[in-house]
């Protein structure tokens, strides 16, 4: 296996060897396997990039890895036009590992950026998992030369850093302090608005209670535990007083479960959703920056802690570190909710920590920093 990915990788650099012949262009190429379409992150980095130079091209490149052979057959096509591209842009900006940009000679004049898509993260990633369960293997790490390449690493905040060095395996001094674009999205009073609009037209009786907003992790095990203590949440809730939303992982299939008067919602993102939160409810999932950010109460319902624990390693110290009560079943946590005890400093001096949020010009001063590095 391992002589076979070799050979194929040595005739895709043969390829890039001739495709680099090419004028090299005033071109940016954003890359992206998280999804089919582009995330907010890039959409706003691309109108931002067209606004402040207008004469340079933008191309945004877009596919996840479908299932099955075919859909690798298909990403392998995919690949290829990513080569033409990286072979004549001037910089090459990506928010996920991308195989051409790892595997490939590039022209010392490109620049490449990683642009993570998480604002911040707890569960360990890349070289911090090698060959556990949840990670890649040590020879497919290094056949692929996973992560290699960046000349910088983006990163919400200095808490972050140290996260990011050690799951690409670099030093700290090539991560730097940028938060995402959507930071400035979330801080966006107009953007507040108009979720808060759609969202309330679509649930007029949101407005009429406090909402808790339930947005859990994705968890790869089998769903019947999840949907167990999803069902003990909403039987602990007193919906006189709350409204209860729930926001599972696009992943997670809640096909036919009743949530009796909880609403199971499909229709908006879990983003647009914590503007109508009053209350948010997660576990070990990022949504808690984006709460965070928004100076909203967060709740932690770690029913599966024990377990979670020991099978996905985590950067920080979960329990001294995550701001807000920790709960391990329904009733301690809709009891802790009703106390109206909350610490809001331990709140804020979590996201000052992880996200460096200006709430602004996050996009601009992304912008900024690329074209100052320009090879």
């Amino acid at each position: 296996m391992k002589n076979i990915m070799k050979i194929g990788l040595a005739v895709l650099r043969f390829m890039y060897a001739i495709l680099k012949l090419f004028p090299q262009q005033n071109k940016i190429v954003i890359l992206s396997r998280q999804s089919d379409s582009p995330s907010l992150d890039i959409n706003m980095l691309e109108r931002k990039i067209k606004e402040l130079h207008p004469d340079c091209k933008v191309v945004v490149m877009c596919k996840k890895i479908g299932p099955g052979l075919g859909g690798k057959i298909r990403y392998c096509f995919h690949i290829l036009k990513q080569m033409v591209h990286l072979a004549t842009a001037r910089v090459a900006i990506l928010d996920s590992y991308c195989i051409p940009v790892s595997v490939l000679n590039h022209r010392k004049s490109l620049l490449i950026i990683q642009m993570w898509h998480s604002i911040g993260t707890m569960k360990k990633f890349g070289y911090s998992i090698l060959d556990k369960e949840e990670g890649s293997s040590s020879m497919i790490a290094e056949v692929m030369r996973m992560h290699h390449g960046y000349d910088y690493i983006l990163c919400a905040g200095e808490g972050y850093r140290s996260h990011l060095a050690q799951g690409f395996n670099y030093p700290e001094d090539k991560i730097v302090i940028l938060p995402l674009p959507r930071v400035e999205a979330i801080k966006n009073p107009a953007v507040c608005i108009d979720a808060l609009e759609r969202i309330y037209d679509t649930y007029p009786e949101l407005a009429e209670k406090e909402t808790i907003v339930y947005a859990p992790t994705f968890r790869k095990k089998d769903d019947a535990d999840f949907v167990s203590a999803l069902s003990e949440l909403c039987k602990a809730i007193d919906y006189d007083k709350y409204n209860l939303v729930i926001k599972s992982h696009p992943l997670t299939d809640l096909t036919g479960f009743d949530g009796g008067p909880a609403i199971v919602d499909c229709k908006f993102s879990t983003g647009d959703m914590l503007y109508a939160s009053d209350y948010v409810v997660s576990d070990y999932s990022c949504v808690m920056y984006e709460a965070g950010i928004l100076n909203k109460p967060l709740y932690f319902y770690d029913y599966d802690y024990e377990e979670y624990m020991s099978t996905r390693d985590i950067y920080m110290d979960y329990l001294s570190e995550v701001p807000g009560p920790v709960c391990y079943d329904a009733r301690s946590l809709a009891e802790a909710i009703e106390s109206g005890e909350y610490d809001m400093d331990k709140l804020s001096s979590f996201v000052n920590k992880y996200v460096k949020v200006d709430g602004k010009e996050e996009t601009k001063a992304i912008v900024d920093f690329i074209f100052d590095h320009l090879k």
